[in-house]
């Protein structure tokens, strides 16, 4: 049931999303119709509409005349919106999934941190750097939330490279970061990351040099890659 006190239409397209991603409905199999989509829900058919709409934008359905609504394979699910992303950690939380994030973080972050040593005469952008370290430094003394902390420092990172696709990629980031570093500390047996490692970034950066930002972030992330790779090789993923 969906709660009338919250907006129907993001409701039952959460609910239904999810239950795609889990699996609840074949892939290109016939599909409720939005008639069946609003008596099952007891809702109206222009939220049930409204929400067909939204899964389609996602990747998550299309609809075809005479074909009627389908849902489409896991290969067109829109993986950086942050609702299918979030949705699809939760559902099918995988090593396989984290080595795929991985792989797309080792692509840009560094270029990311290259960047933002080229921009150090950003002080803002700086100090929101610095401030997410502090936070870290803070987490290690019990004084902060590790995870907040670190997703921080990341994003803040792509903030300062002033590139605007960078940018647009940080809800996503924090989303998939939720999980990637609670695994991945999981992995290494830690509840924090390295403040040391973190900081090294931090101080290239503040310096601008460039070179040395990208390969201490690269650093980073190849060591993450490495430890995925072998829990990898120790526990078969099930597709």
């Amino acid at each position: 049931m969906l709660d009338s006190g919250r907006n129907l239409t993001h409701q039952l397209t959460h609910q239904i999303g999810a239950a795609i991603i889990q699996g609840s409905y074949a892939v290109d199999k016939s599909f409720p119709t939005e008639a069946e989509l609003s008596q099952q829900f007891n809702i109206s058919r222009s939220v049930t509409r409204e929400a067909v709409k939204m899964l389609t934008a996602k990747g998550l359905l299309a609809s075809r005349p005479r074909q009627g609504i389908r849902v489409m394979p896991s290969t067109q699910w829109n993986m950086f919106d942050p609702d299918v992303l979030a949705w699809t950690l939760h559902a099918r939380p995988s090593l396989d999934l984290l080595r795929e994030f991985t792989q797309l973080r080792i692509a840009i972050e560094p270029e990311a941190a290259r960047l933002a040593a080229d921009n150090n005469q950003d002080k803002a952008k700086m100090k929101a750097i610095g401030d997410a370290l502090e936070r870290m430094r803070k987490a290690d003394l019990g004084q902060d939330d590790p995870l907040s902390a670190d997703i921080e420092f990341h994003t803040a990172i792509l903030a300062a490279s002033s590139n605007r696709f960078f940018l647009q990629l940080r809800q996503f980031i924090q989303v998939a970061l939720r999980v990637s570093i609670a695994s991945t500390n999981q992995l290494k047996g830690v509840f924090n990351a390295s403040y040391e490692d973190h900081k090294k970034i931090y101080d290239e950066i503040l310096a601008g040099n460039p070179d040395a930002a990208a390969e201490s972030v690269k650093y980073l992330l190849n060591e993450v890659m490495q430890l995925i790779n072998l829990s990898l090789v120790k526990t078969p993923q099930a597709e």
